[in-house]
């Protein structure tokens, strides 16, 4: 499963770039507007971060709006994907851009029949938001096991399954157990998923018992045994 992460921050892309695993990133303007920067500076930055696929929203709300838009925005990198949201002018939208080459991501995706219609449009990437669903008393993950179950039945289809607006750790393991393609984090679930207390004690008492021992200089000890047996 891909990792991306959800945000416009760079300070948090970076870090999370640090790591070796992110695998791409999301924004839309609700997260660009946040960081109070500009747009197109920013999706540049983060693309020369991250180097993978990166969700850059159009804002128009007509097909004819969003391929101009989308259009200008892939010519940004060529990591930018062009993200569209899940209505009939997206799907418009989706099906111009994607016969063009331009990869979309198709965004707030409620229900199974919308992702299957963003599959017959081209779509790059669906995705389904687990965590609005669940806010308002629906299993989010049961969309994307539906999701899932369809596009298994169309192998013609190659759109992925980008879960989104995840809450927390578990949304990510079950995600993970049901064959999702891509996963897109919070910074604050993303650090979360390296996180456990019996982790941290247990580094806390090795790291406690190793004061106990005569020569604590691992790099030293290894390096002239290597020197010493001609390593």
């Amino acid at each position: 499963m891909e990792f991306f992460l959800d945000t416009a921050n760079l300070v948090e892309i970076r870090e999370a770039a640090s790591w070796g695993i992110l695998d791409g990133c999301t924004t839309n303007p609700s997260l660009i507007a946040r960081e109070g920067r500009d747009f197109v500076a920013t999706i540049a930055e983060i693309c020369e971060i991250v180097r993978g696929p990166v969700s850059a929203e159009v804002v128009a709300t007509h097909a004819a709006g969003m391929v101009e838009e989308g259009r200008l925005l892939a010519r940004i990198s060529e990591h930018v994907v062009v993200k569209v949201p899940l209505d009939a002018e997206g799907i418009k939208a989706t099906k111009i851009l994607s016969g063009e080459g331009v990869r979309c991501n198709v965004t707030l995706c409620f229900q199974p029949a919308q992702a299957l219609l963003a599959a017959k449009a081209g779509a790059a990437y669906v995705s389904p938001f687990v965590g609005r669903l669940d806010d308002v008393g629906i299993e989010g993950m049961d969309l994307v096991r539906q999701i899932l179950e369809i596009y298994a039945n169309y192998p013609q289809y190659t759109t992925k399954v980008l879960v989104a607006s995840v809450r927390h750790p578990m949304h990510v393991v079950e995600a993970a157990r049901l064959g999702a393609d891509v996963i897109t984090l919070p910074f604050g679930v993303f650090r979360r998923l390296v996180q456990h207390p019996l982790t941290d004690k247990g580094i806390q008492a090795f790291t406690e018992d190793w004061k106990k021992v005569p020569d604590t200089d691992i790099v030293g000890q290894v390096g002239r045994w290597l020197e010493a047996h001609g390593r």
